[in-house]
């Protein structure tokens, strides 16, 4: 074989085993959890009454409303992004009805520290990315910082619950009151540095021009006003006081089963939703 033809056949080579790559790594990425109930706890995150009281609580209101929610935690993302992670698993389970798109999952990969809450379609305009983040901020991370992960899932799907019945408002008024009241020291801290800079800056400029406009000439180049003498004899300009203690200047500054008796009705997700990580 000559050496132009060995190196077609390298780069057909290749070029193939791209190819199976490119094939064998979208099967490797569609492995999932097995779809057992309304909590899929992979990751061992949720203590088993809390487990308990979730399943209910979800059971419940799906019941009542037809809304499906589930939660879901693993080990690890394996380097993929929680947001198309989520999305797939959502699409792959089949959260929610098919005619209805009324999905929710919440998701946890532990070893990676990432949380999402992916939403169907057809509750987007419900529970809203900005609901969505507000839950993840400020009842999920502060939970999980301190370790408390069951606590902090069940707090968060009583959020899921709450704005997905309507109650939305309650959330971001809740979030406004839980805000640490820190803009006004930041203001202060404006108001002061400018009033600081402007006398600085316009107490130079006037102390410069204003005592030979109002003040009284005593001498060449020398003028008294407001109590004080200011003598702008070889400076340049700018006047300098000899009794009044001033000195100018300027600064500058599937949905499937998965055995376990649990089924959805095959409902879709767009990617509505919000991530954090704690």
């Amino acid at each position: 074989m000559t050496g132009a033809g060995f190196r077609s056949s390298a780069l057909a080579a290749f070029l193939l085993a791209l190819a199976l790559i490119a094939i064998v790594a979208p099967v490797r990425a569609a492995e999932f959890p097995a779809l057992t109930g309304r909590v899929v706890d992979t990751a061992g995150m949720i203590d088993p009454a809390t487990e308990a009281e979730l399943t209910a609580k979800l059971a419940a209101f799906e019941q009542k409303s037809s809304d499906q929610i589930v939660v879901a935690t693993i080990d690890s993302l394996d380097g993929e992004a929680i947001e198309p992670y989520a999305n797939r698993l959502f699409r792959a389970w089949k959260l929610g009805q098919a005619g209805e798109n009324n999905g929710i999952l919440l998701l946890v990969a532990k070893n990676d520290r990432r949380m999402r809450i992916e939403v169907g379609y057809g509750l987007e305009g419900t529970l809203t990315d900005l609901h969505s983040k507000l839950i993840i901020e400020n009842t999920m991370v502060p939970a999980f910082r301190a370790g408390d992960f069951s606590g902090g899932i069940n707090r968060a799907v009583d959020d899921i619950i709450m704005v997905a019945e309507g109650n939305g408002a309650e959330l971001q008024a809740r979030a406004e009151r839980n805000q640490p009241s820190q803009d006004s020291g930041f203001d202060w801290f404006v108001v002061i540095f400018v009033v600081l800079w402007a006398t600085i800056f316009f107490g130079g400029f006037a102390m410069a021009i204003l005592p030979r406009i109002y003040g009284r000439k005593i001498a060449p180049g020398r003028y008294t006003w407001l109590g004080m003498n200011f003598d702008f004899r070889n400076k340049g300009g700018s006047g300098s006081s000899s009794s009044g203690g001033w000195s100018s200047g300027r600064s500058s500054g599937g949905w499937s089963s998965g055995g376990g008796g649990f089924s959805g009705g095959g409902g879709s997700s767009g990617g509505g939703g919000s991530s954090g990580s704690w």
